[in-house]
């Protein structure tokens, strides 16, 4: 068993409580008969959310994978009837046993301005502690016996996310404790990516046998690891998975790869070790942290990033593609290896599966397996670089230390730079105009356009040849359709900044249209999709959540089979080109490490280079845009949803309509922000530490249906979610309400709002180191009912509202915030829907009986009457459907 804990926080001074919380964990945890009933509840939940699909497929797997071996019965997090049943004395002694401090270690990372100090901290906490009276017992190390014959498992589940197959080979773990092991490991990490790059194009061509695969090294336990590789696909398409799985790694075996294929991935791992090193002094202290953690459990070495960027560098080039190709024996089925498909519904049997074993094995050994065909990959992402564009308009914000241009095409550039991380610039474009503009029979086909046109190439390229294009640039670009807006954006290298401004060029320039085999592709993957959600329980949840609290808009409505049918392809590429089409529209933001001696020439030719449409329509304005239809219940509205499970789940949202007035937008925009972080801290400490009965809670703010109008309130929801015992659901929901309540009329503690003040001014802080907070802060100040064309007021206006909340913020004013947000009192306005397992007829008997032995009286004729009556129901129902068959 190998446990950590770890605590955060923002400096020296501030590290006592961390620190006597590590201490007390370390020897003096107390462990007695009612926290022990505190915890039981809370560790049960965390039990019953691993009892879902992917839980019961990796258990499984597991113990497939060590059968034999001890590691096969001990599961994390053990059984239910431990859970349930283990007394406090068990734990305590179990703690006795095995917590013992030297077994422990202590990390501290960060930037330190007094490094002793810090020791002394530790010295004070750590260093009075005396070790346990008996020594402690010695670890034991369990084997993991290996196997000739490959094991097979075809496990059905009726929940599963789809189709899946599942190849694993285990073999000795080895440490990296020479070069010649770091060498070898690079070789490996090598394989792999060669291996996943042939993967992923396989899954893009015409009729691919699997939707997605990758292939990756595993550590399982300190003896062992595994080569595995995994596929999702459709149905029935398990077999013709596994056998194109096989095949590919004895094409390795036989062929090896290709000069150009080591070639790239070469590239590919220069690049993220360049990377690293340039931010070798930026990166986070919890990185360095895992590192000494790994070297403490498991004899890592920490060598440090400069050497390690000097030895790979020097070691990259020298290794071959023979070396690399070797690491595919690991992939034999003669190597305790486990083949194990997954099905929603029986398929494929062990026949079939061990019948593929025997045909790729005779395959390679009569050498007909031809070797790997590439593709023609271009030179250029941009065949023909654009004619510049010029700015016609210049504003320096000192505020924010930004710089605005508009270009001659029109498109706004807004720039910052910063040197938080010396490898990274991001970057976003907005326009205004999304579907909320389409009429609901356009709807479908259109918001499938980005899907369509992604599998396509939105760049001009297909997405396999692109991949290989790219290879050693840290270059991406994504696009997103929403509701109201249309957005591109990406991160990457300030070396790699012309590649990525080339791609958003090509966006702009190229005309997606639809190939047959591609949306042939998107469609299979679209039904099965559809289909793993209609065996999810907890997808009719969802829809009916949307349903009640949206009033059933169709732009919340789940797509159906029937739907997809009805998907025009030309109509949904034509959107899509429409979407990015007009430079004029957009405003783009660029955040990072930019030399605008080496970065506005780029912008200038590649976003300024972006031909304005001649016959372009005005850009939408914010305020004419089309809000979507939507409406909170004007009642409240308890509901259950009952859904088949082969184990029971039960979830929970309680949810309330919000209202944030425009006469105090500006303040209640950041009230809602501490609200809902009061709220999941308040229910927490009610739900989990004072009945123990759920295992985390999540608030969540929900404004994204408004349209961006200048004018006009805002309406959205705030909702509570958890998951919890079915049988005790609706007295949970009933303790939130009544805690809301209590803040409603009672108000929160001073120590509450304290608390949550130094939440958001650390996370503030932080926030104020990164890139990505820069970018989203001045896209907000752009989008901001109060931007009228001056960002560097706008800007400055947002961060005096904040501060204006947070001097503001009292238990009194978080109290009329509570009052004024949500509906006062809470409990005459909201939704709550939950999940709760479909019981069958005698399970609904066997629950009233048990309800009547738990100590609430009834009669027992009439339970008896009652059961009597099911069973009758049962039986007539059961002859009229044989009636009806015959």
């Amino acid at each position: 068993m190998r446990l950590f804990t770890s605590c955060s926080y923002p400096s020296t001074s501030q590290a006592c409580s961390p620190r006597l919380y590590l201490s007390s964990q370390s020897s003096a945890q107390r462990v007695s008969a009612e926290d022990l009933e505190k915890e039981r509840g809370a560790v049960l939940e965390e039990y019953r959310g691993g009892r879902n699909a992917a839980g019961r497929m990796q258990d499984s797997h597991w113990a497939l994978l060590f059968d034999g071996s001890k590691y096969a019965e001990r599961l994390p997090i053990g059984t239910e009837k431990v859970i349930r049943t283990v007394t406090h004395e068990t734990v305590k002694r179990f703690y006795q046993k095995w917590y013992h401090l030297s077994n422990m270690a202590v990390f501290a990372v960060g930037d330190f301005p007094d490094t002793q100090a810090v020791v002394e901290l530790i010295n004070e906490h750590f260093g009075h502690k005396a070790p346990a009276p008996h020594p402690p017992p010695v670890i034991p190390e369990f084997s993991v016996p290996s196997h000739e014959e490959p094991r097979f498992s075809c496990f059905v589940e009726s929940e599963a996310a789809g189709s899946a197959v599942v190849i694993s080979c285990k073999m000795p773990a080895g440490g990296i404790k020479t070069v010649k092991d770091y060498k070898d490991s690079l070789a490996e990490s090598m394989f792999h990516c060669a291996l996943n790059q042939r993967l992923f194009k396989i899954s893009r061509r015409k009729d691919p046998p699997y939707f997605s695969c990758s292939s990756a090294a595993d550590a399982l336990v300190c003896p062992v690891k595994a080569y595995i590789m995994t596929s999702s696909c459709r149905e029935r398409g398990t077999v013709e998975a596994l056998e194109s799985m096989l095949l590919e790694v004895a094409r390795v075996r036989l062929h090896g790869f290709s000069d150009r294929e080591i070639s790239i991935v070469r590239a590919l791992m220069m690049s993220e070790m360049e990377s690293a090193y340039l931010e070798r002094d930026q990166m986070q202290s919890t990185s360095l942290r895992d590192e000494f953690l790994q070297h403490f459990l498991r004899e890592e070495p920490v060598v440090g990033i400069e050497y390690e960027a000097q030895l790979q560098k020097t070691l990259l080039p020298h290794i071959s593609s023979a070396e690399v190709a070797k690491f595919a024996e690991n992939f034999s089925t003669a190597s305790s290896c486990v083949i194990k498909i997954v099905e929603p519904r029986a398929h494929a049997s062990l026949e079939d599966l061990k019948a593929v074993v025997l045909k790729v094995n005779s395959m390679e050994e009569d050498k007909s397996i031809f070797p790997w065909d590439e593709e023609q990959i271009p030179e250029e992402i941009v065949a023909q670089a654009p004619e510049p564009g010029t700015i016609i308009a210049k504003v320096e914000h000192p505020g924010i230390g930004a710089t605005e241009m508009i270009l001659s095409n029109g498109m706004r550039i807004c720039y910052k730079y910063t040197d938080f991380l010396d490898d990274q610039v991001v970057f976003t474009g907005f326009a205004y105009g999304g579907l909320s503009e389409l009429s609901e029979a356009e709807y479908t086909s259109c918001s499938m356009g980005s899907t369509i046109a992604g599998e396509i190439g939105t760049f001009g390229y297909r997405p396999s040849v692109l991949m290989d294009m790219l290879a050693g640039k840290r270059a991406e670009v994504g696009t997103k359709v929403g509701a109201y807006m249309r957005t591109f954006s990406g991160d990457c290298s300030p070396s790699d900044l012309e590649t990525a401004l080339q791609l958003v060029y090509q966006l702009f320039t190229t005309n997606v249209e639809p190939r047959e085999e591609e949306v042939k592709i998107v469609m299979q993957m679209a039904e099965e999709a559809i289909y793993a959600q209609e065996r999810d329980p907890y997808t009719a949840f969802a829809n009916r959540v949307r349903e009640i609290n949206y009033g059933n808009s169709y732009f919340f409505k789940p797509i159906r089979i029937s739907d997809l049918k009805k998907v025009d392809p030309i109509r949904a590429c034509e959107y899509f080109n429409n979407c990015f089409k007009d430079p004029s529209a957009f405003t783009v933001v660029i955040v990072g490490k930019i030399d605008p001696a080496i970065s506005l020439p780029l912008v200038l030719q590649y976003l300024g280079g972006i031909p304005r449409v001649q016959d372009a329509t005005q850009p939408l304005s914010r305020d004419d845009l089309r809000g979507l239809p939507f409406k909170f219940p004007a009642t409240i509205i308890r509901e259950v949803v009952r859904s088949p499970m082969v184990e029971a789940q039960c979830f929970v949202q309680l949810a309330f309509p919000v209202v944030l007035k425009n006469t105090m937008m500006t303040e209640d925009i950041h009230y809602v922000g501490f609200l809902s972080k009061l709220l999941e801290t308040k229910i927490m400490q009610v739900l989990r530490f004072k009945y123990g009965q759920i295992y985390s809670v999540n608030v969540a703010v929900f404004l994204g249906g408004n349209k961006p109008s200048r004018t006009g309130d805002v309406r959205g929801d705030i909702s509570v979610n958890f998951s919890c015992d079915p049988d005790i659901s609706s007295k949970l929901v009933d303790f939130v309400l009544e805690e809301i309540s209590c803040l409603q009329t009672e108000g929160p503690s001073e120590e509450d709002v304290l608390s949550i003040l130094e939440i958001e001014q650390r996370a503030h802080e932080n926030g104020l180191q990164e890139n990505y907070f820069w970018l989203d802060r001045i896209l907000r100040s752009y989008q901001s009912r109060l931007f009228s064309g001056d960002i560097g007021s706008t800007f400055a206006f947002q961060e005096e509202g904040r501060i204006k909340v947070r001097d503001a913020l009292t238990p009194q004013s978080m109290q009329s915030a509570l009052q004024r947000v949500i509906p006062f009192p809470c409990r005459k306005q909201y939704t709550v829907v939950i999940l709760m397992p479909k019981s069958s007829c005698w399970a609904s008997v066997k629950s009233m009986l048990s309800w009547s032995s738990n100590g609430v009286s009834r009669d027992a004729k009439i339970l008896a009457g009652m059961a009597g009556a099911l069973v009758l129901a049962v039986s007539l129902w059961r002859y009229s459907r044989s009636s009806l068959k015959s």
